[in-house]
């Protein structure tokens, strides 16, 4: 009996052991760096971190290595999504779904959004604007892996001159200098990855320099709203790090002064880059989505939701022409390309991410969109769009020695898909494999 047990438990350990090493063998690895592809790659994974990467034939694979095949694959690091709200899940009635379910923030809706995202391929998300005990929550238990989602980078609540009517939950007012600092110290203390302001035009130039230099002051980096040429204006003044949405409604481009004073500031090398964010997709989509809403009876969304919630969800998209929230938006459409262009010729590092939980925008498509509308509609190579979903949110978040590249030493948080992503940008829609820090997550292949 003794001998037996002993047997047993060399079996177990030798299995455990194939399971703690995986070996991804054959695929064309894009690194994430944005230099060429390597052929038939071979990664090979300890626990949760990349150990060696090489090709077929010159690398040795471990005996007891879990042999994954991605022969035939794109390779590539998880993506980034770094403008999502994990509150919300594509409801078209803001007032409705803000007094009707922050009671399920923290443990059914929040959860679900994230669950979504890791299961389309993304692998690390900042999430911009929700109650802070929902999102510092979610996003610890994420990383203790009680609850399934991307590395998650919260802001917690915005900050901005006063909320809107119903949503103080999640928005937070300033009222002076003094209060600025408290807040973004409160904010900071709790545990935030980073600062999330908007309207900054209608606060004083000293409130919006106290924030700014608050949040530096933690080591924090401050994210806001494009809107409006006077919040780019304000925002670039207070040294603001990463401006959201390609904004400024219908207007057809950036006006010339605002453009002059982006060129200045990316000039700057020492300030390191000025990151944006524009999320074009929802916008660019929403005509062809009212014309052809059949992809919005899909099921993806629905993971981790209630049946109730996943009915009021659809009842309130019921009719995509109606929506009060796009009424303008076939008139900003022709706008966006030209706007990301300029942003992108003055030097701007941009990076993908989606406004993801919008109305009709689901967790679980909209970064893939993104990708698509960049590559496929605006002709931005499809390397330098890959980049912008993973070195450089890894880079402005200051976890790029961790994340954002298949390299040594950083987590192994990869995905791929059958086919050539450089070529068909669109495969990013179904990611066949996922694995964050060494862990399978989807294995469709």
């Amino acid at each position: 009996m003794k001998n037996l047990l002993l047997f047993l438990c060399l079996i177990l350990s030798t299995f455990l052991s194939a399971q703690k090493t995986k070996a991804l063998v054959g695929g064309r690895l894009i690194d994430g760096f944005g230099g060429p592809p390597i052929p038939n790659s071979v990664i090979i994974i300890e626990d949760d971190k990349i150990k060696v990467i090489g090709q077929v034939g010159n690398i040795d694979i471990p005996k007891n290595a879990e042999i994954i095949s991605t022969e035939g694959m794109s390779v590539m690091p998880g993506l980034w999504d770094m403008h999502v709200h994990l509150m919300i899940n594509g409801h078209a009635n803001y007032k409705h779904w803000d007094e009707t379910y922050p009671p399920l923030f923290r443990d059914v809706i929040m959860p679900s959004s994230a669950k979504q995202l890791l299961h389309a391929g993304v692998t690390s998300a900042r999430d911009l604007g929700a109650p802070l005990e929902e999102s510092i929550y979610v996003r610890d238990a994420i990383n203790t892996g009680k609850l399934e989602g991307p590395t998650l980078y919260v802001s917690g609540p915005f900050i901005q001159h006063e909320p809107y009517p119903g949503t103080e939950q999640f928005r937070w007012g300033i009222k002076g200098v003094a209060d600025a600092k408290a807040k973004v110290k409160k904010l900071a203390d709790a545990g935030v990855d980073c600062i999330k302001m908007v309207d900054q035009d209608q606060m004083t130039m000293e409130e919006v320099q106290a924030v700014v230099d608050e949040a530096h002051k933690h080591n924090l980096t401050v994210v806001a709203h494009a809107h409006r040429p006077e919040e780019i204006r304000i925002g670039l003044k207070a040294g603001i790090d990463c401006f959201e949405h390609t904004g400024l409604s219908s207007a057809p481009e950036y006006p010339a002064d605002v453009m002059e004073l982006i060129k200045e500031r990316t000039a700057q090398m020492n300030l390191g880059p000025l990151y944006w964010t524009p999320t074009v997709e929802g916008l660019y989509n929403y005509t062809r989505l009212r014309e052809n809403p059949e992809k919005l009876d899909g099921d993806c969304w629905h993971m981790g939701l209630t049946d109730e919630i996943i009915e009021d969800i659809r009842a309130s998209i019921q009719y995509p022409g109606r929506l009060p929230y796009f009424q303008l938006t076939p008139s900003r459409m022709p706008t966006l390309e030209t706007k990301v262009k300029q942003l992108i010729d003055a030097g701007v590092v941009i990076m993908i991410g989606t406004d993801s939980g919008i109305p009709m925008k689901f967790h679980c498509q909209s970064t893939w969109n993104e990708l698509d509308v960049w590559v496929n509609e605006f002709d931005i190579d499809a390397m330098y769009t890959i980049k912008a979903a993973t070195y450089w949110p890894a880079k402005i978040m200051g976890v790029d020695d961790k994340y954002g590249t298949v390299s040594e030493g950083k987590f192994a948080d990869i995905i791929a898909v059958k086919g050539d992503v450089l070529r068909h940008i669109s495969l990013l829609q179904d990611v066949d494999l996922v694995i964050k820090h060494g862990k399978v997550i989807k294995n469709d292949k």
